[in-house]
């Protein structure tokens, strides 16, 4: 299919041949018909990864101030690796579309019906999109496809004029008279009101006063006058701000014209640097509103189509665009007249180079409502999987062939680039459900083929090492069907999220002559190294500290969903997995205590002490904690035994203490990833058996099973009675 992306670091826009993305679990696949420039939106984003990095730099601070922070957390190379990630790629453009179901796994939706879709996640300047159910609506029969493509704006204007809570004969200012604002207008004098529009290009006012606007006046400070007169000098009962702009001006001109206690209202990207006497001394009421409605950003709602109860949350984002199409098919809102320039597809570039100002309008009038058109038929765009013409096909004589599945910052960090550099291996495919990305990571590292799906990787005979870095609830199901498909698989940790995953594993694992690890990479660290060979001949048993300074992380986040197994399941296991590695034991029992907050939900499983018992006698104790400080770096190891002492300062220096010496070695700061992909790579090239053996992969697995359970019983947890296959 074909689909408009943007280079981050060039620049550079062109409409590339991607696969076809999935249907996604409770949405729908849709074969787009038209698709809406957001002029504002869309200028902002594309100008900005056309300016040079300085300029972005001096525009975005807060950016500025994350990769400072990143330097200081995870060292500047591990920093200048994330920051090429993200210039190194493609970033997919457009949120508003609409056109035809071609897949539904949405109850409510069937193949054919005419659709509306929303969100700068999926509905995409692209031949099919695949959108989740809240964020798609039928289309009444009375409306185009054209018109339906402004839902997503319409939607957000809509949004904006409910939380101005406008009534009956109100008089109201529209600052910022682009298409949101000539929208807005519409919407208000369906409300009743009597609306004034304003702006610094007067070019828009004929626009205003054709779709009701009862006056136009330029924003500047000379209009306040005039707005006393309109609002027969009371001042306008509520203003929304619908223009785009770094200025503080929209804000500081809705004081001086809003009557005492009347609403100002936020839609667009604005200065807020609020000053404080007009809010203080009118009494101000002073509302953002939160783009389509309640609902946006929200992963429940938007990606698990949880909706919200009608009779506590009337406009959810998804009852907006609705009511939005219902106002269109009654033709109380006119979008047919905002539609000023039509473009296929394949011209996108054009488009953009209008709204940029790179080109010229020919006719001199303003733009509003920019669509793309796309073709009708779709026979031809369902594609799974795009070759990459430059790429060198695999040798499968010689080398390791790798299939990839996931292609998220920790791969394109931690494990692409060390694979890349090898000669032993040859990047043959691919697979990552975002189009965009798969063909991003396709180009960066020199793929064969990009897939969005990971059923082309198993059925892929060429194939004879997977490498699976996707999200945490899929990797039980991609350990057990790589095996069974015979097929070596590396997987990031952990190796899966429960233990009836663990049991099809174990039956595959028995039936397979494929092999399987799990990516415990600290245990190949410099540091690590040194110290299981410090400790190589040790007569009694050994005491293990390991203090994880995690940082807290929201409970929103998708680390912390329970069908993702959380941070003990999805990180702890590298801290157990270092104390079987320097002790050569199974932890046999397991005690896990959290503390709770009323400050967050999710503290109580990510400020633990878990306790360990190990086969040989050895004890460990594993602080993971949330409740820190930055400033102090993550990781701590320290192990005492047979009167020596090792202390691991975050795998930047490492003490040996003995005989009443202490001496320092220094490190890179780097977690052992290079070293574990060459092992990795060595055992499949020649055969050997995996470098970390089944046995210790299920048993920290089940150790932190076991953690689980006893933060939830309180008591503790004995490994071998626990689970038996």
């Amino acid at each position: 299919m074909l689909q408009l992306i943007q280079h981050q670091s060039t620049g550079e826009l062109l409409v590339a041949d991607l696969p076809t993305p999935q249907c996604p679990e409770g949405g729908v696949l849709v074969s787009v018909a038209n698709s809406l420039i957001s002029v504002g939106t869309e200028r902002t984003s594309v100008s900005k990864a056309q300016s040079s990095l300085l300029q972005r730099a001096m525009k975005q601070p807060q950016e500025v101030k994350k990769v400072f922070e990143s330097v200081r957390k995870d060292g500047l190379m591990a920093t200048v690796q994330k920051v090429q990630n993200t210039l190194d790629s493609y970033k997919p453009l457009g949120y508003s579309a609409s056109g035809t179901v071609i897949e539904s796994r949405a109850e409510g939706f069937l193949v054919g019906d005419r659709v509306a879709c929303a969100g700068n996640n999926y509905a995409f300047h692209a031949e099919i999109i695949a959108v989740p159910k809240n964020l798609v609506v039928k289309i009444p029969d009375e409306v185009s496809f054209v018109d339906a493509a402004y839902t997503t704006l319409g939607a957000i204007a809509m949004q904006g004029v409910r939380q101005a809570a406008v009534e009956l004969g109100m008089s109201v200012a529209v600052i910022g008279l682009g298409l949101l604002g000539q929208i807005t207008v519409q919407l208000l004098k369906s409300a009743g009101c009597r609306v004034i529009g304003l702006d610094v290009n007067e070019a828009l006012f004929a626009a205003a006063a054709k779709f009701g606007a009862d006056a136009t006046l330029p924003s500047n400070r000379d209009a306040v006058r005039s707005i006393e007169a309109f609002s027969r000098g009371l001042g306008v009962d509520a203003v929304v701000i619908t223009a785009a702009t770094d200025s503080n001006a929209p804000v500081e001109l809705a004081m001086e014209i809003v009557r005492k206690r009347g609403t100002v209202v936020v839609v667009g990207a604005v200065g807020m640097n609020l000053p404080r006497s007009p809010f203080y001394e009118k009494e101000v009421e002073f509302r953002i509103s939160c783009s389509y409605g309640p609902g946006r950003y929200d992963p429940s709602y938007e990606e698990h189509g949880n909706d919200y109860p009608a009779g506590y949350v009337r406009w959810t984002e998804n009852r907006n665009m609705q009511s939005f199409l219902d106002l269109v098919a009654q033709s109380k809102v006119n979008v047919a007249a905002m539609t000023t320039h039509h473009f296929p597809l394949d011209r996108a570039a054009e488009a953009y180079s209008l709204i940029t100002g790179k080109t010229p309008n020919a006719d001199g009038k303003p733009y509003f409502g920019i669509v793309l058109d796309y073709p009708r038929s779709t026979s031809a765009r369902l594609q799974r999987s795009v070759q990459n013409s430059t790429a060198k096909p695999a040798n499968t004589a010689n080398t390791v062939v790798v299939g990839f599945i996931g292609a998220g910052a920790f791969a394109q960090t931690n494990l692409l680039p060390h694979l890349k550099a090898s000669n032993d291996v040859s990047l043959h495919v691919i697979a990552t459900p975002t189009p965009v990305k798969a063909k991003s990571v396709q180009e960066r590292f020199g793929f064969e083929r990009c897939e969005t799906s990971a059923e082309g990787v198993f059925g892929d005979v060429a194939v004879n090492l997977v490498i699976c870095a996707s999200r945490h609830d899929s990797h039980g199901k991609y350990v057990a069907e790589s095996l069974r498909s015979g097929k070596n698989i590396f997987m990031e940790k952990p190796l899966c999220v429960s233990l009836t995953e663990l049991v099809a594993i174990d039956e595959a694992q028995k039936n397979s002559t494929a092999q399987v690890m799990v990516g415990f990479n600290r245990r190949f660290s410099a540091p690590f190294s040194a110290m299981q060979k410090f400790f190589a001949h040790r007569q009694d048993p050994m005491s293990m500290l390991y203090r994880v300074n995690a940082g807290a992380i929201p409970p929103e986040s998708w680390i912390q969903d329970p069908a993702q197994g959380g941070r003990i399941i999805g990180e702890v296991c590298h801290f157990i997995d270092c104390m079987v590695f320097l002790s050569g034991s199974l932890p046999v029992r397991v005690f896990a205590e959290g503390i709770s907050t009323a400050n967050t939900k999710a503290q109580r499983r990510d400020t633990v002490n878990i306790s360990l018992k190990f086969a040989d006698g050895s004890i460990g104790t594993v602080q993971y904690l949330a409740n820190g400080d930055s400033a102090v770096p993550k990781e701590y190891c320290e192990v005492f035994a047979d009167g020596k002492t090792a202390q691991m300062h975050n795998f930047e220096a490492l003490d040996l203490a003995q005989g009443r010496k202490i001496s320092r070695s220094k490190f890179d700061g780097t977690k052992g990833h290079k070293q574990e992909m060459s092992a990795l790579i060595q055992a499949v090239k020649s055969g050997r058996t995996f470098p970390i053996d089944y046995e210790v992969l299920r048993a920290v697995t089940l150790a932190t099973f076991a953690a689980e359970e006893s933060l939830g019983s309180g008591l503790p947890v004995n490994l071998p009675t626990y689970f038996s296959a």
